[in-house]
């Protein structure tokens, strides 16, 4: 990987490096580690490949440093050997061709195992989550934004992903090919290796300025983007675009939306021109510690005290030496991006369902059913028991209950008898209706079906007992068929 592109991957990752800074303990790292063990298989694999990828990366400059050589000792050969020296230049070439080949089928390899590494990681993520949340109660859904839960699901495990595809990537196999690196250079000439060396700060130090820089820029225009995002939701809506044409202004909202827009435009620009200066720097230094090897390689090739072969060789390996280190400069940046998003990841499946299913639960009784509330009181329950700060994007949760909604409530219903709950808006009847399914619980009391407690019973038994139309009609994105078999996929057309 070239310097350049190692400086963008290094540059990207710090830019990306936005989330939320909460503080990360070493139980998140044990937990990252148990989490990837099913692929510990593959990341083996993967480290032995990086491992040999690395030797084939140092292997190139050695190769062509005797080239240089052997042109150098056959353009004036004591005995006249020019055709033992054609030959081993062809051999040399051949070699360098080869190696060129397996780097480049190793390099094909090790990309597909982390590859196939980040994303059964984001497959593992996302399906648990997934699962996790639809074992979430309603309470939790009315009051976390779906905005920011989804983005859990898609961002942060991303963000998690690149853990292993990309920072365990950049950490092993350039550590692996920095050493190598430095032990053939030390052994071609200590002293140009430790000029070399000196340079070092005036790439590692601007890289990791100028990552910060990003950073925040990339926050910036983070908060921006989902402040349009937030703006183009609510009014794209159905219900927001009723109210804007009813009721907002037109002309006010394009203006407050092109303002955000600009801002992300400025912001844009300051970006790349930081990118640029960046880039401009590196590429100066760059040919400065080039500038550095050749005159003072030569100068030592003169005196005899160096072969041709060994400048043109620790060039080369100059070339692979800043790449790494620049890489490895920025590695905590990545290392805290990924773990700042398996903990955010973690905080969603460390959240504890309100309604747990018992293990031995039962079943709705066969035959007619009836429904029985019993001095049912119930308030709705306290927000830090149902959702999460960060996805309320408040600094904390109430832990504070609700006040009592339902006083006592006692009735039944005989199978086949019909009964009406009336009232004004806001008076109970909704939530007395959502007891029954057991989408909540109550604070005392009980409710039953066919003199069971819905508590002690199995929720898949109570859906298929029960039958309801809620009050506010949703429709998914598929065919009405589709929707009208939501509930029985298996229901025939006389159903």
């Amino acid at each position: 990987m070239s310097m350049e592109m190692t400086a963008w991957h290094a540059l990207y990752n710090a830019r990306h490096a936005h989330q939320d800074q909460h503080p990360f303990s070493a139980t998140t790292v044990r937990r990252v580690i148990r989490f990837a063990h099913r692929h510990h298989r593959k990341l083996v694999a993967f480290m032995l490949l990086s491992s040999v990828l690395a030797v084939l990366t140092v292997a190139t400059p050695l190769l062509a440093g005797q080239v240089v050589n052997v042109i150098d000792q056959g353009a004036s050969p004591p005995g006249g050997g020019k055709s033992d020296s054609s030959s081993t230049v062809l051999l040399l070439a051949g070699l360098i061709a080869a190696i060129a080949l397996a780097e480049a089928g190793v390099g094909i390899l090790t990309r597909w195992l982390s590859a196939r590494i980040g994303e059964g990681l984001i497959l593992d993520l996302r399906t648990s989550v997934y699962n996790h949340v639809q074992r979430m109660p309603v309470a939790f859904f009315t009051r976390t934004r779906t905005g920011a839960l989804v983005s859990r699901l898609n961002n942060d495990v991303i963000g998690a992903q690149r853990a292993f595809s990309s920072t365990l990537s950049t950490v092993f196999s350039n550590l692996v090919t920095l050493l190598l690196t430095l032990v053939v250079m030390f052994n071609l000439s200590w002293q140009i290796t430790l000029l070399t060396l000196v340079l070092l700060p005036l790439f590692v130090v601007p890289a990791r300025r100028m990552g910060a820089r990003l950073a925040r820029l990339e926050r910036e225009r983070a908060d921006h983007n989902a402040q349009m995002s937030t703006q183009m939701t609510e009014r794209f809506s159905a219900p927001g675009a009723t109210l804007v044409k009813l009721f907002g202004r037109p002309a006010e909202e394009s203006a407050e939306f092109a303002a955000r827009a600009d801002r992300v435009r400025d912001i844009g620009v300051r970006t790349a021109m930081v990118q640029e200066v960046f880039f401009t720097a590196l590429t100066l230094m760059a040919a400065l510690a080039l500038a550095v090897v050749y005159g003072l390689g030569g100068y030592h090739a003169l005196r005899g005290d160096l072969d041709p072969g060994a400048v043109v060789s620790l060039a080369l390996l100059l070339t692979r030496l800043y790449a790494p280190l620049t890489a490895l400069a920025s590695a905590r940046v990545e290392v805290m991006s990924a773990l700042v998003s398996f903990q955010r990841v973690f905080e969603v499946l460390d959240l504890e369902p309100l309604i747990e299913e018992k293990p031995d639960a039962e079943e709705v009784p066969a035959g007619p059913v009836s429904v029985e509330f019993e001095d049912v009181h119930f308030s709705y329950p306290s927000p830090d028991k149902v959702s999460l700060a960060s996805l309320e994007e408040v600094a904390t949760l109430d832990t504070r209950g609700g006040e009592e909604v339902l006083h006592g409530i006692s009735f039944r219903a005989e199978p086949g008898q019909m009964i009406a709950l009336v009232g004004s808006s806001g008076a109970g009847k909704s939530t007395l209706a959502s007891l029954v399914p057991r989408l909540y619980h109550v604070d005392s009391g009980a409710v039953r079906l066919a003199g069971k407690d819905v508590r002690d019973l199995s929720a898949a038994t109570i859906r298929q007992t029960l039958g309801m139309v809620t009050q506010d009609g949703h429709l998914f994105h598929d065919t009405i068929r589709a929707n009208l078999l939501f509930p029985r996929p298996d229901a025939t057309d006389e159903e």
